[in-house]
């Protein structure tokens, strides 16, 4: 398996440097990258892979992990994405017990380390696929291709296509896949030390392709490229049956079968004919080589109409395709048919870890949730940095006099190469960065359009907001989550017509679409359409059993119509179903006061407390049901301590001073109502109450000194 030293290695622009220096460098480099990253926030999938995933919290049994999807759902939900990623989820949680809490420096620190040390095992994974298998007198390997292995390793480490996986923290799932990945073929190689083959260190690297496995499925792959270098029935036997058993074990992971994915997810996989499928697969294909050809139009999201779908043969892109697949066909039979040993060994497998880490993604063997996504390239990349390093090493051997040209080229890609990735680095620091950056890359991207809409919205610029929900809808007119939250936001406005009009088409569409009955029930509550609203929040709960937020506003509807019992069983399912929904327990609260049920609504406002200690709404309503009671010093101090939570209430001020003036402890009612005035010059009764009270207290007679 060794080979002499490669003859165009001396001739590469770069100095020879100690494998421990050209691993600090390469690190070095990796850092410079992606170092900006690191205080940025959680953005975009980080919200349900960590922020809503509740297999992070310490609470949650640490097993769930390993019944749970890389989101949080069960694998045996038909919801589940079916992405079986536990030991990617475990370094989450471990991240979040060492900060304390949902912290993303530390996601986003360990993301770089991480791949500034996959940079630099990357120059011994290069030297073994250039220069081959040779031990020294120590055991141990030799490389021949100390400068060549060194130039590979930097474009990888500055590779731009790499910010999605690193300052994205859900790219942790790539970045552990490759160190494993990694990890399983160095260990192969350690199996023929000396001419000898180790079955133990064949085992060893099978159970680090099953760690590559369950950080992320394309793992499995590195046995493809170990086959490569295989030889022996013997290691062909154990790494088959290995890669047999592990793939017999993730289908039975994944429970339900394959995750089902929508025409949005994935268009080509919908086209009418499978030539057109055929096609807009091969042009996916086209697009993520140049990705690594050309880095520059990155995007977050290359769905809805992204990629407009070729749907016929004279589509001028149809070039592309031709172009692509000519220079492919030109790199295989170089391959296969160079009569230059070194080149043929070169390309094939640089061409193997190339197209083999890019297989899953592909759509040939299942359907993928996507139709382009730079993270799966991160792998891939390491293929192709290899042949694009051995490409300039043959270049600068066979055009010596154009050296410097070459030597001046090589270090201009690499400064563009850091400063790209600098550059996006920033961008991906916030979801307000990213999703505007992708406003030029992907303008007719409909999901790019919502995403800035929701995150204006989010920030409070619902006018802004507006226009590019329009613009989502525009773009994709049955894009129902746009047109919830563009109903939604015109229903704050008061824009009922519309705001109903958008979400009864959104339901019409997608009929299981829980959320929209919900807010189109609200929207037909205000505009007195009760029985349809009614009959609204009740689809919304067909749809979705455990429904709380539903349940309140049924119960919303019923009191407006004062069907007291119907409203109080509706806010008593959402406390079941949710106990600390706060909003529930004090309408009950409220209601009972109300109707003159004080006895129950003490039992509720005490029961809600012991759930919500701390919840000072409740508080004052117990206090409001216990001053009616006569129970004035239980009432004064639930009173007290909801005004320590929140001492700018002017209500509570008032309704102390209320009871206070009751209690005849008219001073400090007095003390109370001029609070509340002062924090509210307006409100409801309290200057007729403090008038009240200045009055008795003028009339009250006064001590006359003899």
């Amino acid at each position: 398996m060794a080979l002499t030293e490669v003859y165009w290695d001396n001739q590469i622009p770069l100095p020879k440097l100690a494998p421990v220096q050209a691993k600090v460098t390469v690190s070095l480099v990796a850092l410079l990258c992606f170092i900006n990253s690191y205080d940025g926030e959680f953005v975009f999938d980080d919200s349900e892979a960590i922020v809503n995933n509740k297999d992070l919290r310490p609470a949650t049994p640490l097993n769930n992990i390993w019944r749970n999807d890389f989101w949080g759902s069960n694998l045996s939900s038909n919801s589940s994405h079916k992405s079986y990623r536990p030991l990617t989820v475990l370094t989450f949680r471990l991240n979040y017990l060492l900060a304390g809490g949902l912290y993303p420096v530390g996601f986003h620190v360990l993301n770089i380390i991480l791949h500034a040390v996959i940079s630099a095992l990357m120059i011994d994974v290069f030297a073994i696929l250039i220069g081959g298998l040779a031990y020294g007198e120590k055991g141990r390997i030799l490389k021949h291709t100390p400068k060549t292995s060194l130039l590979a390793a930097l474009f990888f480490a500055a590779h731009p296509v790499h910010t999605e996986s690193v300052a994205g923290i859900v790219g942790r799932a790539d970045l552990l896949c490759a160190l494993f990945f990694q990890l399983s073929f160095l260990t192969y190689c350690k199996a023929f030390t000396r001419g000898r083959f180790s079955v133990q260190w064949v085992v060893v690297s099978l159970l680090l392709c099953a760690a590559a496995m369950l950080c992320k499925e394309q793992g499995i792959t590195v046995l493809v490229s170990e086959l490569f270098r295989s030889g022996l029935l013997t290691r062909l036997a154990l790494m088959g049956l290995g890669g047999l058993l592990m793939l017999y074990a993730r289908w039975r992971i994944m429970g339900t079968g394959p995750p089902a994915f929508t025409e949005v997810d994935n268009p080509a996989s919908f086209a009418e004919n499978i030539f057109l499928r055929i096609v807009n697969y091969n042009y996916y294909y086209t697009l993520n080589a140049w990705l690594l050809l050309c880095p520059w139009w990155l995007c977050f999201d290359w769905s809805m109409g992204c990629v407009p779908l070729i749907k016929s043969a004279t589509d001028w892109r149809m070039v592309w395709l031709l172009l692509f697949w000519c220079i492919l066909i030109g790199l295989i039979s170089q391959a296969l048919c160079s009569q230059d040993r070194q080149r043929r060994r070169t390309l094939t497998l640089g061409l193997v870890l190339l197209v083999v880490p890019f297989l899953p993604a592909c759509n040939l063997f299942f359907r993928v949730g996507f139709v382009i996504a730079e993270r799966v390239l991160y792998l891939s990349s390491a293929g192709y940095c290899l042949l694009l390093a051995c490409s300039l090493g043959h270049c600068c051997y066979c055009w010596t006099k154009y050296r410097k040209l070459l030597c001046a080229s090589v270090l201009a890609l690499l400064c563009v190469y850091v400063a790209r990735c600098a550059l996006r680095s920033h961008q991906w620091q916030s979801e307000q960065s990213l999703f505007t950056s992708a406003l030029s890359v992907c303008p007719l991207n409909a999901k790019v359009h919502y995403n800035v809409g929701k995150n204006l919205a989010d920030r409070g610029n619902t006018t802004a907001a507006i226009r590019y929900y329009r613009e989502a809808v525009r773009l994709h007119p049955t894009y129902v989550h746009a047109m919830n939250n563009l109903g939604n936001i015109l229903k704050e406005r008061n824009e009922l017509i519309e705001a109903e009009q958008l979400l009864s088409k959104a339901v019409s569409i997608q009929p299981d679409f829980a959320a929209a009955w919900m807010n189109l029930g609200i929207v037909q509550n205000s505009l007195q359409k009760f029985e349809e609203a009614e009959q609204s929040y009740w689809n919304a709960i067909r749809f979705r059993k455990k429904y709380p937020d539903c349940y309140y506003n049924l119960g919303r509807l019923y009191a407006d119509q004062n069907r007291h019992v119907d409203a109080l069983n509706a806010w008593r399912n959402a406390t079941v179903l949710k106990p600390d929904h706060s909003l529930a327990w004090n309408n009950m609260v409220i209601l009972l006061d109300n109707t003159g049920n004080l006895g129950q609504a003490e039992l509720i406002g005490r029961e809600a407390l012991k759930l919500l200690p701390k919840d000072h709404t409740i508080m004052f309503s117990l206090a409001n049901v216990l001053g009616k009671l006569q129970k004035y010093k239980e009432s004064e101090g639930f009173f007290l301590h909801a005004l320590r939570i929140n001492p700018n209430a002017a209500s509570c001020h008032g309704n102390l001073a209320v009871l206070y003036h009751r209690w005849g402890k008219l001073e400090l009612a007095k003390k109370h109502y001029e609070l509340s005035l002062k924090l509210d010059p307006e409100a409801p009764g309290t200057r007729d109450n403090y008038n009240m009270l200045r009055r008795k207290l003028d009339q009250k007679p006064r001590n006359v000194g003899s």
